[in-house]
């Protein structure tokens, strides 16, 4: 029996009645690097989306309870109409199609980025993130095994010697340091360009925030700005940071204290941290997974990785052992077998 075929069906049946329109037909809207995917239909002069979120492996109820608490704080979330959690298929807002990423230019990305920003001070300040799981030492150090396993191990075929074990411990130790010392605040996790689209009223509109975390100030931050998808001049980075530095003050999300350089090595750091794990990660989803549509934006991450740790003196052997391995190889190609 395929199960897929079974789910398609169920799926279609269960549109069709939740929308009392029987001839209503499904399209792909969308999917993630996830099991849910998403759907789009037309009826009553308007689109939908049905979001399939199979509840033994994406259980939906997160994303509601999330969605519920950043719709309340003001937040453009996708409204929903009508759900059945045990099956696993809701019936939301359709937000559109307009990704911020394409439309991402030196002329458009103040504004967009000042919308997102905008949406971030408030989503910091305003949503309660205290019963959220904490973004923890152990959360952290996972994340950050992933880069060794797939991208030096599964990847380039290196296993690290017990000096560059040390070497790689050191490193991650100094990563974990950075984010524990930072104010936690509630954290979406992957606010970056592919996440946030551009809506007519309360731009943006923010998806995929089912895995919000209680975390470090800077994560989102880092996550938009560092976006593993779109790369921008460091001093315009930096130039954002500091602004949003200055906002995080007023809101007092931060303490006044906290000055540029003190927040800047906070942000580089926090990101550090993200681009090290999605290394490992867009390698562990083609091997394991079998998507190699993330493998164009490795170099990207592979630059953040080595430019931003560059400018840290206690990441330099860590920096000399990540270059000494890719030195030469093609990221984008896979390894053979």
């Amino acid at each position: 029996m395929d199960h897929s075929l079974d789910r398609a069906a169920a799926r279609l049946a269960w549109t069709r009645n939740s929308l009392g329109n029987p001839a209503l037909a499904l399209e792909p809207a969308s999917s993630d690097a996830s099991f849910r995917s998403y759907w789009r239909t037309h009826h009553d002069g308007r689109s939908w989306i049905v979001m399939d979120s199979p509840p033994a492996q994406e259980d939906p109820r997160p994303w509601l309870v999330i969605g519920e608490r950043l719709a309340a704080a003001g937040l453009h979330v996708p409204a929903v109409y009508d759900k059945d959690l045990e099956r696993g298929f809701l019936l939301i807002e359709d937000l559109g199609s307009r990704l911020y990423l394409p439309a991402l230019s030196d002329a458009t990305a103040d504004a967009l980025y000042g919308d997102a920003m905008n949406a971030l001070l408030r989503m910091q300040s305003q949503v309660d993130h205290r019963d959220l799981p904490p973004f923890d030492r152990d959360l952290m150090m996972r994340g950050l095994e992933i880069m060794p396993e797939w991208f030096l191990g599964r990847h380039l075929g290196h296993q690290p010697d017990g000096v560059e074990q040390g070497v790689l411990e050191a490193a991650f130790e100094a990563i974990v340091r950075n984010v524990q010392e930072q104010p936690r605040c509630f954290v979406h996790r992957d606010y970056h360009s592919r996440n946030l689209l551009i809506v007519d009223r309360d731009n943006p509109g923010i998806i995929d925030f089912q895995g919000a975390l209680s975390g470090p100030v800077t994560y989102d931050l880092a996550s938009l700005l560092r976006d593993g998808y779109i790369a921008w001049p460091r001093e315009k980075v930096e130039a954002w940071v500091e602004a949003y530095r200055q906002r995080l003050i007023e809101a007092r999300v931060i303490d006044a204290s906290i000055g540029r350089v003190q927040f800047l090595r906070w942000f580089d750091l926090t990101g550090l941290h993200r681009h090290v794990r999605v290394l490992g990660q867009f390698y562990r989803l083609w091997y394991r997974d079998g998507k190699p549509g993330y493998l164009a934006d490795v170099p990207r991450v592979y630059h953040y990785v080595v430019s931003v740790a560059r400018n840290y003196p206690e990441l330099a052997d860590f920096v000399a052992l990540i270059e000494r391995r890719a030195q030469g190889r093609d990221l984008t190609k896979v390894a053979q077998a």
